[in-house]
């Protein structure tokens, strides 16, 4: 009888501790998955206060204030010696923005003789007002003597105004926009003269000391030309190096070490690929600073490795059975990778490549060292032309003192964000929409 109560006290101890030690990797468990929880909401949290940050101080650069302006093309202003028919450069060194401003002075009503009214309206209108105004006389120049209505960019102070950017409350001493700037503001906006428009100028500008006429135009182009040469070198290169390594290669001492610097390479910061650009494709080779293609060779450099990883795992992924069907059907080595296994990884292949290019569009600090950096106001037509970059351009404005180039630098931000997204997104779908279960 001892025996058995003994029986069934060990019994209870052994199912007792059985229990405590399932509750404790219960709660292990429950405490695991609420940390990965708290760490994964500690990151959202983060990326929206970036994106609030960045949509707040940029959705505004998407519009621009213009103020709407009867013009009159007056002939003694544009050639007061009527040379223009045989000195076309007449109509190049006009006094254009005389134009703008005789306008605006007759648009407020003020008298032209009182030259204090007159000079508050100097930082009114933008500078740009005289290429503007040049570029419709030039391009038609049957419009002098007539009167047309142009809308003629507003001062980046007087936008940032309109804008509710500037606290118009404080003194008037402490803020870059004078009591009868804001007067004039009123006055136009009640008649329509004076209202946001979509900024077009900020996908077609150029590089402007003035924020209202700085644009993306050449950056977008430059890295569309560099997006383009890393596409046209990287994916074959990268291609090629992967299907040899993975399917000819022998296996030796010498393929381990081009995998493993193949990785290192993966991980090198992206600075060390702008001194290797410099010194091998500016120095070496003579090739022109500041230029789409060197800038497109140093990403390809950069991306490379990206893509030769990512090629090499999609081609791994492709069962063995594949290979040993097509050999055992007397396909050749060659045909049994180009024509069945390379077409069954191709949807990892084209995702590696898309997520290489991503990584390619937002680099920065390599692009800096080849001096992709410079100032550069027209749209380059060749790679070889100088040019610059989105994340560049945004390093650019970053510099700048004036607050109307932050909201641009703002806007610049949302456009390369949605790019990389959309990348992104699209190396996800074509993923999941034609990647093969094994």
């Amino acid at each position: 009888m001892t025996d058995i109560s003994m029986d069934g006290i060990a019994g209870t101890s052994a199912r007792a501790r059985r229990d405590i030690g399932l509750k404790r990797r219960y709660a292990a468990e429950r405490r695991f998955r609420l940390y990965g929880v708290l760490a994964i909401s500690v990151g959202l949290v983060f990326l929206a206060i970036m994106l609030v940050s960045i949509v707040s101080k940029g959705y505004t650069a998407f519009w621009q204030t213009t103020v709407t302006l009867p013009i009159t093309f007056d002939a003694k202003v544009i050639d007061p010696s009527g040379k223009r028919a045989t000195d076309p450069n007449v109509l190049i060194r006009a006094n254009y923005p005389k134009l703008a401003e005789n306008a605006l002075i007759a648009k407020l009503g003020i008298d032209p003789g009182d030259k204090a009214t007159v000079r508050k309206l100097k930082g009114f209108l933008s500078d740009g007002a005289r290429a503007q105004l040049r570029t419709l006389v030039m391009a038609d120049p049957s419009i002098i003597g007539t009167t047309r209505n142009v809308d003629i960019l507003a001062a980046a102070n007087i936008d940032s105004a309109f804008k509710g950017q500037i606290d118009l409350s404080v003194d008037e001493s402490r803020r870059k926009v004078s009591d009868q700037q804001v007067a004039w503001m009123k006055q136009l906006a009640a008649d329509g003269s004076l209202a946001e428009h979509f900024n077009k100028g900020l996908f077609t500008f150029g590089a402007s000391s003035r924020p209202e006429t700085s644009g993306m135009g050449v950056a977008i182009i430059g890295s569309l030309y560099m997006m383009g040469i890393v596409l046209l070198l990287a994916l074959p290169i990268g291609v090629a190096a992967s299907i040899y390594l993975e399917e000819f290669a022998r296996k030796s001492r010498f393929t381990d070490l081009i995998e493993v610097n193949i990785n290192n390479l993966a991980a090198v910061p992206s600075i060390v690929f702008g001194l290797l650009g410099l010194s091998v494709f500016i120095n070496f080779l003579g090739l022109p600073r500041s230029a789409s293609l060197v800038g497109g060779l140093v990403l390809t450099l950069m991306t490379l490795p990206t893509i030769i990883i990512a090629t090499r795992a999609a081609l791994a992924a492709v069962p063995p059975s594949i290979r040993s069907a097509a050999l055992g059907l007397g396909a050749s080595k060659m045909q049994m990778v180009f024509q069945h296994i390379l077409p069954l990884a191709a949807p990892g292949i084209l995702t590696g490549t898309i997520i290489g290019l991503a990584r390619a569009l937002g680099e920065t600090a390599p692009l800096l060292l080849i001096g992709m950096v410079a100032f550069v106001a027209d749209y380059p037509s060749t790679p070889l032309q100088p040019a610059t970059a989105l994340p560049v351009q945004i390093y650019m404005w970053a510099n700048e003192a004036e607050r109307a180039f932050v909201e641009r630098m703002s806007g610049a931000i949302i456009i390369l964000l949605v790019f990389l997204m959309a990348m992104n997104i699209t190396a996800i779908v074509l993923r999941r929409r034609f990647e093969r279960r094994w």
